[in-house]
């Protein structure tokens, strides 16, 4: 039986809720006062996460595919369950087209997508294919590279005299229309609701009566990573190159310059976006296998990894004819109010719903 530390889970978890945010600008259509959407998002999301791990306790023992089948009954819980592993493998078809966009446009332009895709995928593959003890470990490593080297940018863009604060004010002179429609429903459900994915792995967390406490840890480390990101972007740039930029934070290293010594620093967005995008897609698979695993009942989910893989890849390559279209037109108009929503928000409150009655009357009639 595989198990990972609390530390393993902490490190995962960031990484995870990182993901492609750290390069396309979360809640980047809020302007200036994005770290407002943020600090709210995060709040939010740490309800929703302690929300699933209140369904985990309510369920000990049990996986997220296998609450559903326990509390709503075999034929109703069962398909209810198999939407997860399916939005999962789709979720990781679009880390796949994030990085079919992101590296011919910053790091290789004149190579082929489905190369960079392809490598990157094999590297994907062999991670998973060891398990989420390995890939607990990986994520203990690069954590603190990835926090080291941001306040390493930090200094770097301090010490090139081109930030100004002044750009993050007035705070709120649009009012607060814009912030809250960067927070509902994307900012919400991107990366902080994705984390009901955990549910598949907590039950191998030991000891499990800290998961709580490194959930929420987690979730507000990230919140502060991404607002301060989002602060140096903004200070940096502007708000309307911020705005109008699809990679603002590539965008944003790019404008690093100490003297005549340091300059063209883009192993930083390198280490950015192959790292964080290495955890994302390798967990969305991760948890899609397992969940399959359990739903079919097979013994060995290395038989079930290549096809999760391929269908990724595929997915990620054909779901969009450009970026814009990926980004705005499916994630914000139809993958996040009508996918995400019923899958991260509504159907786990139902259940807890439905537990709590469950318990009211066992107890009435007890």
């Amino acid at each position: 039986m595989e198990k990972i530390t609390n530390y393993q889970l902490f490190s995962l978890m960031v990484l995870f809720q990182i993901g492609t945010s750290s390069i396309f600008g979360f809640a980047a259509s809020a302007g200036k006062d994005a770290w407002i959407s943020i600090a709210l998002s995060t709040i939010l999301g740490s309800f929703i996460i302690a929300m699933y791990i209140v369904l985990m306790r309510l369920n000990p023992g049990l996986t997220l595919v296998e609450w559903f089948p326990a509390q709503f009954g075999r034929w109703i819980g069962t398909p209810i369950s198999w939407l997860y592993p399916l939005i999962f493998i789709y979720d990781a078809g679009r880390g796949v087209a994030d990085l079919s966009y992101l590296i011919p446009s910053t790091l290789l332009p004149r190579t082929p997508p489905i190369v960079t895709v392809g490598l990157f995928m094999l590297v994907v593959l062999y991670g998973v294919y060891h398990g989420i003890q390995l890939l607990g470990k990986m994520a203990g490593l690069f954590l603190p590279i990835i926090f080291l080297v941001f306040i390493v940018e930090t200094i770097l863009l301090f010490a090139s005299k081109i930030v100004r604060l002044t750009y993050l004010l007035p705070v709120l002179d649009l009012g607060w229309g814009r912030v809250w429609g960067a927070v509902w429903p994307i900012g919400i459900t991107q990366s902080f609701a994705e984390t009901i994915e955990f549910a598949m792995i907590w039950t191998l967390v030991k000891p499990k009566k800290k998961v709580m406490t490194t959930s929420l840890l987690a979730t507000l480390s990230v919140g502060i990573f991404l607002a301060s990101l989002d602060c140096l972007a903004i200070s940096v740039l502007g708000e309307d190159i911020f705005q109008r930029s699809i990679f603002p934070v590539y965008t944003l290293i790019q404008q690093i310059g100490v003297g005549d010594v340091i300059e063209n620093v883009d192993v930083i967005g390198v280490l950015y976006i192959t790292v964080n995008a290495f955890f994302k897609i390798s967990l969305h698979i991760m948890m899609a296998t397992l969940a399959i695993q359990q739903l079919t009942y097979i013994k060995n989910r290395k038989v079930i990894l290549f096809p999760v893989v391929f269908t990724a890849i595929f997915v990620g390559l054909t779901m969009s004819t450009s970026i814009v279209e990926h980004i705005y037109g499916v994630a914000f108009k139809i993958l996040s109010p009508y996918f995400w929503v019923p899958l991260f928000l509504v159907l786990p409150g139902i259940l807890l719903i439905v537990i709590w009655i469950k318990k009211r009357i066992f107890k009435i009639t007890s």
